[in-house]
């Protein structure tokens, strides 16, 4: 099995690959920032697992660093990109774009060929949308690159520690009855669950066939905003109204937050997002990998504890 560098191992997505990645035999070079980073790495690991994780220093923005921690890999899986930022989509391009074109030449230089890269479903190079449009950017730069690459789509991801579905639980545990979604709620989606996410990724690195292709991955089923926020509202056995409210209205908001440096669990970038829709084909997972996505419906009992505490035991 290669050696696989996986750049963001302790983000939402890394914390699921690496025991995927160490499941399937694989050893792991885990690119960290720091030593806290890399502490919390093995942490989520158990201890045999922690056996087959080496920790190298890192950072995909500063490509000095990266010659020293590809030495020896023979495959790249890379996570590392953000959100938002407070910056006007300056590191948005900073990590999404010119890290990933970092890491890309790094791999070139050093020999290593193949790189399975995490974009985004529903994504488009249009700078009115920072995020989408970093993103973007770089895909076509991993398209580009000439390496044995392949980019993989994912709709909105759950999961232990994810991202959107813990910010939705945070809004109806301080919601006074009612709960607020943007516009009228009809914004689609297909999540996946974050672990058959790890376990495409796997298979990529695993099947050379995937080499040159681009996927786009969403779970099977298509949901709706207002759908979604109804089933946290269940997960949590809270009762709770879904008010629809206008994307104006709550971009205002945002904006002042941004403005002010206060904490707002969307931004204005990611309500411009909600555009476009986030679907692709409801068969692709089971067509191109060989397993049917696990459904959403009941599995949202995660949520339940805050997201600090939806650490695994160790």
């Amino acid at each position: 099995m290669p050696i696989v560098l996986v750049t963001g191992p302790s983000g939402f997505v890394g914390s699921h690959v690496l025991p995927e990645l160490i499941a399937g035999r694989h050893r792991v070079v885990a690119l960290v920032r720091s030593d806290r980073a890399g502490e919390l790495v093995l942490r989520r690991l158990g201890p045999g697992a922690r056996d087959a994780v080496e920790l190298r220093r890192g950072d995909v923005t500063r490509p000095e660093t990266l010659p020293a921690a590809l030495a020896g890999v023979e495959a790249i899986v890379h996570l590392v990109a953000i959100p938002r930022d407070r910056n006007g989509g300056a590191d948005l391009r900073r990590i999404n774009t010119e890290g990933t074109r970092n890491v890309l030449e790094a791999a070139a230089t050093a020999g290593v060929r193949r790189f399975v890269h995490l974009g985004g479903l529903g994504i488009e190079d249009d700078p009115r949308l920072q995020f989408a449009s970093s993103k973007a950017r770089a895909e076509r730069l991993v398209a580009a690159s000439g390496l044995d690459w392949t980019i993989l789509k994912p709709s909105l991801l759950w999961g232990e520690r994810d991202g959107f579905f813990n910010i939705i639980a945070d809004l109806v545990r301080r919601a006074p009855g009612v709960v607020p979604v943007p516009g009228d709620g009809t914004a689609r989606f297909q999540p996946l669950a974050v672990a058959d996410l790890a376990r495409v990724i796997r298979l990529s690195i695993e099947r050379p066939e995937t080499i040159g292709r681009t996927y786009e991955l969403g779970g099977p089923r298509v949901w709706t905003y207002r759908e979604i926020t109804r089933e946290v509202v269940t997960a949590l056995g809270a009762r709770r109204a879904i008010v629809p409210l206008p994307v104006p209205l709550i971009g205002l908001v945002a904006r002042t937050a941004e403005r002010l440096g206060l904490p707002f669990p969307v931004a204005v970038d990611q309500l411009r997002q909600l555009g476009l829709d986030n679907v692709g084909p409801l068969d692709a997972i089971e067509r191109e990998f060989g397993f049917p996505p696990r459904a959403m419906e009941g599995q949202l009992g995660y949520l339940r504890r805050p997201k600090r505490e939806q650490e695994p035991a160790t």
